[in-house]
């Protein structure tokens, strides 16, 4: 039998008489694009929060590649090759964009720390950084300052130095909240671009994202799972329809 990348079993949070999440069970396989959709309110973020670390969960457990989780520390869980885009806190605005992303190698690799200016020197990590902007289509942004990008292309530098932490399951929390719909074009090709080992649970409002980027879709909705299946099952679902995606569902 195969591990699955990430499990989620019969995961559930409450905050006093308030139950954001009641028995949520999801399972990513290796190189598995999942989507978690649902109304706002429905537990989606707070779901991710569990998986991070970033919140305790109430009951249930929690695995990543076969190994429980559950109950560690938010870095020690990256260690293991889960990693957010969220965790990746802020840029550095003076640095170029290959600068920034050499510092989450250098992070990564474990080397001595260094002043900035010796960073720059350092021509390996330089490289890899390179390498990786090449193969998410951002190597033209390498040399430019992240003071100048606009937010757009801000937001695709974040996810290309989570992709510096060398994870293999990665969440990705709304990606395109605040995109302009002239920059979600390019997220899109950035996702579609990510090494196909790599497991993604992207939570995202914008559908006509979902539906291109996602394998499977897990609907939540009031903290439990309505319904989970392909874009084709979920775009016919008349009970997706009337609770989040409305009468019309776009391509």
């Amino acid at each position: 039998m195969t591990v699955p990348a990430l499990a989620i079993e019969n995961v559930s949070k409450s905050f006093g008489g308030l139950h954001v999440s009641r028995n949520v069970s999801l399972s990513l396989a290796v190189g598995a694009r999942h989507a978690l959709i649902g109304p706002n309110g429905a537990g989606k973020t707070t779901l991710v929060h569990m998986v991070s670390g970033l919140l305790d969960v109430s009951s249930g457990r929690i695995h990543l590649a076969g190994t429980e989780i559950t109950h560690l520390a938010p870095e020690r869980r990256v260690a293991l090759g889960l990693a957010r885009t969220f965790q990746i806190s802020s840029l550095f605005p003076s640095l170029t964009v290959a600068e920034n992303v050499a510092l989450a190698f250098e992070a990564q690799f474990g080397l001595d720390h260094r002043l900035w200016g010796s960073l720059r020197k350092e021509n390996e990590l330089l490289d890899a950084a390179a390498a990786l902007l090449e193969s998410v289509g951002l190597l033209d942004l390498a040399g430019k300052r992240v003071a100048d990008l606009p937010y757009g292309q801000r937001r695709l530098v974040e996810i290309a130095l989570v992709l510096a932490l060398r994870p293999k399951t990665l969440l990705l929390d709304e990606p395109a909240a605040g995109l302009a719909l002239s920059d979600r074009g390019a997220l899109l090709d950035l996702l579609l671009r990510l090494p196909e080992a790599l497991s993604i649970l992207v939570i995202e409002h914008d559908m006509s994202l979902v539906f291109r980027m996602a394998q499977r879709i897990t609907v939540l909705v009031e903290g439990q799972i309505l319904t989970e299946g392909s874009v084709a099952e979920i775009r016919a679902d008349p009970r997706v329809r009337d609770v989040y995606l409305g009468t019309r569902v776009h391509a």
